[in-house]
């Protein structure tokens, strides 16, 4: 589920999770906002219990008023955070802003139940909603220290007006009570703050090892993994790909063995480069292994023979420099195509029939081939040795 992320400046601030936070990571943040459900119903039945226990020993008009904020609060907030979970799961808008300032709202419904039941001077009264006020500090921070900010002012909203009203009470033993709830206060902010920072670097963590298991550490293209979550999640989607280009370097192996494995290294990253600007922004790449190279596209066959052709023009016409030899080098590409019009094959199908048509592009010097074309001989335009340099390769 995706969440709309606040609008409203000062909503911003208060969800702010810090300055170094990703993108990806805001989003989930803001989706921890809405989640818990268990807790959320227990804070509501917790507080309305309550206010109607009181309401019921004090039928003053203050506490009706209680009892009425406090019901169409947690109803209004309950009903948005239902309309906003279903919203969020189809991809549509959702009030963030309003969410978060009803759970504000919500803290300073139960911060003024303390406030009045302390001045009362019923102290079972003022009893039931100081425990109740201190309980839902637990709550508060559990459900909301994604966004510490916000756990503090729901904190000090819910809490604080207990030590202002124990502090003009009259009664000297409230005193300590009026000194003890802003240590209170403090700790739990620090604690907030501190259980934020765990959960940004935990999930930080989580999404580098994710890139990691998905990416090649060279290129930083899809590896083989993440090809096949890429074609799996392209084909839930209803857009399967409609062509599977595979790719073989040809002359790397030489450069490779020669010149060491830094330059070797250096040309594959300039080749993914080259592919990451002639593909479309549908289009998957992938780095398969070694010098091996996958591309997806929804192209039909002659756009993908197109595209094909294209990648072996821009391989072999560039001249690769070998910085650490003060040299450059060109290289090949061969290049099989594997066609499925109704995107209806498995990755496997289509990479085995590609790696059949790269084989015969190989073997006949056609450069590109698509399955069940013939080949046209010298279609790589400048087939080029192994490692052409502008001087002699070491020996």
């Amino acid at each position: 589920m995706t969440f709309t992320p606040p609008r409203w400046r000062l909503t911003r601030w208060l969800l702010e999770a810090g300055t170094d936070v990703p993108t990806e990571i805001r989003g989930a943040l803001i989706q921890s906002l809405y989640g818990t459900l268990p807790i959320f119903a227990g804070g509501v039945i917790n507080t309305i219990a309550v206010a109607m226990l009181i309401a019921w020993r004090n039928p003053q008009g203050q506490f009706r008023f209680w009892i009425v904020a406090e019901v169409t609060l947690c109803l209004v907030r309950l009903l948005l955070l239902i309309a906003d979970r279903k919203a969020a799961a189809e991809g549509r808008r959702t009030f963030t802003d309003f969410y978060a300032w009803l759970g504000v709202s919500w803290a300073a419904s139960v911060g003024y139940g303390t406030f009045i039941s302390v001045l009362s001077g019923d102290w079972i009264a003022a009893t039931l909603a100081c425990l109740s006020s201190a309980a839902m500090v637990g709550g508060i921070c559990f459900r909301n220290f994604a966004a510490p900010r916000l756990v503090a002012l729901m904190i000090l909203l819910s809490l604080g007006p207990c030590a202002v009203s124990a502090a003009i009470s009259g009664q000297p033993i409230l005193l300590v009570v009026a000194l003890q709830i802003p240590f209170y206060l403090v700790s739990m902010t620090i604690a907030a703050f501190r259980l934020n920072r765990m959960l940004v670097a935990t999930m930080r963590a989580e999404r580098d090892n994710r890139h990691r298991a998905r990416h090649d550490d060279l290129t930083c293209l899809l590896n083989r993994s993440g090809l096949q979550q890429a074609f799996a999640e392209t084909a839930a989607a209803g857009q399967a790909p409609r062509a599977l280009l595979y790719l073989d370097l040809d002359g790397f192996k030489g450069v490779n063995d020669r010149l060491g494995h830094a330059a070797g290294d250096g040309l594959l990253k300039a080749v993914a480069d080259h592919l990451r600007a002639i593909t479309g922004p549908r289009d998957i790449i992938a780095r398969i292994g070694g010098d091996e190279f996958v591309v997806l596209t929804c192209c039909d066959r002659e756009a993908a023979l197109r595209l094909g052709q294209k990648i072996v023009s821009a391989v072999v016409e560039h001249e690769y420099r070998i910085d650490q030899n003060d040299m450059t080098v060109g290289i090949g590409v061969s290049i099989g195509i594997a066609a499925c019009p109704d995107g209806s094959s498995d990755l496997q199908t289509l990479m085995g029939r590609a790696d059949t048509a790269l084989y015969k592009a190989k073997s006949t010097d056609a450069g590109c081939l698509l399955e069940g074309v013939a080949p046209t001989p010298h279609l790589k335009l400048v087939p080029p040795a192994p490692a052409a340099t502008r001087r002699s390769l070491p020996a």
